[in-house]
């Protein structure tokens, strides 16, 4: 079976640079299976489609392509590649930082640069188009790779794994009866802000399930929430309206409010400057 072919952009819907991209891998063959993670990723935050990646990549069938196109600096000397994960997946994306969450935390097995003599799209008037490489570039090579046109050695050159261009991940500080971490992304519909904190890290420090825990938020330096807050396993274990600590889909503690908006209610927002202290 052909691989599935996902795609993630900051393009959003409201032009036709998503429906151009999906022509031209039906153009390569009609038979790939194309497939929309997001196309909702604030634009130009490489960060956030860092992390994308990895919050869904293990849930679809070993081999399948991602194409992650958040690019800000498209059509300048950053590299345009073709990484393979080290369990098995690909991923087609600028290496501008678009890979930190895999390499730090799944490995990257291989990377090679696409080499544009043979694998850009040529025709239909793009060859003097250096802003849409989306379409042109990583569109056009990784339905080569699914359609079995090429293969990933055809790619282009391999280059070394630890040349990887990698934004800074910031880990926690875990102590008994406090934990200190951050707000790393948002949970953009509902408001919620996940941590860099594992549940397993949470529970290491002494915090369980039913606990009601004191809550520091803090945006370069100053406080912002001040609260003690229920930790449960659900929304639905505190009153609509109020807050609450839970553990998200990727082991991570998060904070919410029930049937509310975390962010929005609390003026609450995620990067290295918020950050977040549990305390007993």
């Amino acid at each position: 079976m052909k691989p599935i072919l996902v795609f993630q952009t900051d393009f959003t819907y409201k032009e036709g640079a998503v429906c151009s991209m999906y022509g031209v891998v039906k153009s390569v063959d009609r038979e790939l299976e194309i497939i929309d993670g997001t196309h909702e990723i604030p634009k130009y935050d490489i960060w956030s489609a860092s992390y994308r990646l990895y919050q869904s990549m293990k849930f679809w069938p070993k081999g399948t392509i991602f194409v992650s196109v958040v690019d800000p600096g498209v059509g300048t000397s950053r590299r345009a590649s073709v990484a393979r994960t080290s369990d098995g997946y690909y991923v087609v994306s600028p290496d501008n930082g678009s890979l930190t969450h895999l390499k730090n935390w799944v490995g990257i097995r291989e990377i090679r640069e696409i080499d544009e003599t043979i694998n850009r799209l040529r025709g239909k008037d793009t060859e003097e188009v250096s802003v849409f490489h989306g379409r042109d570039l990583f569109g056009y090579c990784a339905a080569k790779l699914a359609s079995g046109i090429i293969t990933f050695e055809e790619v282009g050159p391999a280059y070394p794994v630890d040349q990887i261009v990698e934004l800074p991940i910031h880990e926690p500080i875990i102590e008994e009866g406090r934990v200190l971490g951050m707000f790393e992304i948002e949970d953009p519909n509902f408001g919620n802000q996940w941590t860099n904190i594992s549940l397993k890290e949470f529970r290491d420090a002494g915090f369980d399930f039913g606990d009601y825990i004191r809550v520091i938020i803090s945006h370069e330096g100053e406080v912002k929430f001040d609260e003690k807050v229920l930790f449960e396993r659900s929304f639905g274990y505190v009153e609509k309206g109020q807050p609450i600590i839970y553990n998200n889909e990727l082991l991570k503690i998060s904070m919410a409010v029930s049937q509310g908006n975390f962010a929005e209610e609390y003026s609450i927002g995620y990067g290295p400057e918020w950050t977040v202290e549990f305390r007993k």
